[in-house]
């Protein structure tokens, strides 16, 4: 398992997977702060292309901050420059999934000039000044009416939308995440201190100014949505592509949050032919 350190000294942790590709693809996990596991092979790239997974800090093979502060996002975009730096790259092909959206717009906001191109699935964008209300996750769940599940889910959506919901209200809401629901889609990744610590206040101060510079670059971006996502929408993905000149949305008909185990043939297809056509 190689390992490299950031500015400040922490160790982080990466892994490698899979060949092929004239250099690898560094993939930025979601959640926020889950392990890179969580990624599996993405779906098939890995036969085609190689593949970088990050831990990030505090997550994986990754040590944390001893200042939860050091978790907030825009402090981690110097570990995807370290990392850059420890793989000998001039430049970085980076996804970022989920959450991530925050983070890899945040790295190729500072760093433009070392972004080869960008995959974004399911990304959020707050880095940009892009936000998806809550009313679109109901929008997303009413797609699901005709699920076994969904009489059961639509109470403990209620209550998170209130505010009221407790742990298994949010284990039936992991449902939404996914086009299908099986044993693959419910592995356990989320660490909830982490998780509020990446989002803490001042980590998206710079949102117009980040959005000025993601206008600029001539790099290829491919964002990948989900056609039964709540978080973004299909329509909200469209707008983060059009951050970039040269922005590119696709759908995934059948997918929800993790397109790659809802359709992991034409996940893999896309982000593989998106980066061959862009080399």
């Amino acid at each position: 398992m190689p390992t490299f350190h950031v500015p400040e000294g922490i160790r982080l942790a990466y892994h490698r997977k899979g060949s092929g590709g004239d250099q690898p693809l560094v993939c930025v996990p979601g959640g926020p702060m889950m392990p890179s596991a969580c990624f599996g092979d993405l779906g098939g790239p890995a036969a085609r292309q190689e593949l970088v997974l990050l831990d990030l800090r505090g997550t994986g093979d990754s040590a944390g901050p001893t200042d939860p502060a050091g978790l907030r996002v825009d402090r981690q975009a110097e570990d995807v420059e370290a990392l850059r730096v420890a793989l000998g790259l001039e430049q970085v092909d980076l996804l970022g999934h989920s959450a991530a959206g925050d983070l890899v717009p945040a790295y190729a906001a500072r760093y433009p000039e070392r972004v080869r191109s960008l995959v974004l699935v399911c990304a959020r964008a707050r880095t940009a000044g892009i936000d998806f209300p809550v009313e679109r996750r109901r929008e997303a769940l009413e797609l699901r009416r005709d699920e076994p599940w969904y009489e059961e889910v639509l109470p403990a959506f209620e209550r998170a939308v209130s505010g009221e919901a407790g742990d298994a209200d949010f284990a039936l809401l992991d449902r939404l995440s996914y086009g299908r629901w099986d044993a693959a889609a419910c592995a356990e990744w989320f660490d909830e201190e982490a998780a509020d610590a990446y989002p803490a206040p001042g980590a998206f101060d710079g949102a117009d100014a980040a959005r000025a510079v993601l206008a600029g670059p001539d790099a290829p971006v491919l964002v990948v949505s989900g056609a039964l996502d709540g978080s973004p929408r299909p329509d909200s993905a469209a707008e983060v592509a059009g951050l970039f000149p040269r922005g590119e949305h696709v759908v995934q008909a059948g997918a929800a949050h993790n397109p790659w185990v809802d359709g992991p043939d034409h996940f893999a297809r896309t982000v593989t032919g998106f980066l061959a056509g862009n080399r």
